[in-house]
């Protein structure tokens, strides 16, 4: 009987499924967003956040809780110097699933698990780019003023070899 049991077994045994958790977690932390059923995005949810929470505090004794769980060394070099310091100010919710659909094979619902502040898109609270505002201006008046800009050294050359052949025609009268 599974009374009170609240947690998806996701059809594993308890080592196969810690495994296949960690792996995940470990997915999770390196790319920032990862596609899988959302049965294990549920999961992995509830399995990753407390770790993100002891990460904000870098310790060594966080460093071996959250190693325990990972069990990889560079998953945990990661987390502490990228992710933590992003997650700094957030009391929670440090993921976001995004249903993305059926899979082909099995018509499994799929979905995306990703970092919420790794997100520029979704990101309301990220510092925007500043820009210079610039005036606008019709296309035909700045082609204008460039044929202006241009047209004084363009006369230029022309109209020299121009005054000299009506110089020398002049004095060819003259004469």
């Amino acid at each position: 009987m599974r009374h009170g049991k609240k947690f998806n077994h996701l059809g594993r045994t308890a080592s196969h499924r810690s495994a296949l958790l960690s792996n995940m977690a470990c997915s999770l932390i390196e790319h920032k967003r990862i596609n899988t059923t959302v049965a294990k995005a549920k999961a992995l949810r509830v399995y990753v956040e407390p770790l993100l929470t002891k990460a904000k505090e870098d310790t060594t004794h966080n460093r071996r809780i959250v190693f325990a769980y990972l069990q990889n060394k560079e998953a945990v070099t990661e987390l502490f110097r990228t992710v933590a310091p992003k997650i700094a100010e957030r009391n929670g919710g440090y993921t976001r699933i995004i249903k993305t659909g059926f899979r082909p094979g099995d018509a499994a619902d799929t979905a995306l698990i990703e970092l919420v502040d790794f997100n520029e898109l979704y990101n309301p609270n990220a510092e925007e780019k500043k820009t210079t505002r610039r005036s606008r201006r019709s296309t035909t008046a700045t082609k204008k003023e460039a044929v202006v800009a241009e047209a004084p050294v363009v006369e230029e050359k022309v109209e020299e070899p121009k005054a000299e052949a009506t110089d020398s025609t002049e004095e060819k009268a003259g004469e």
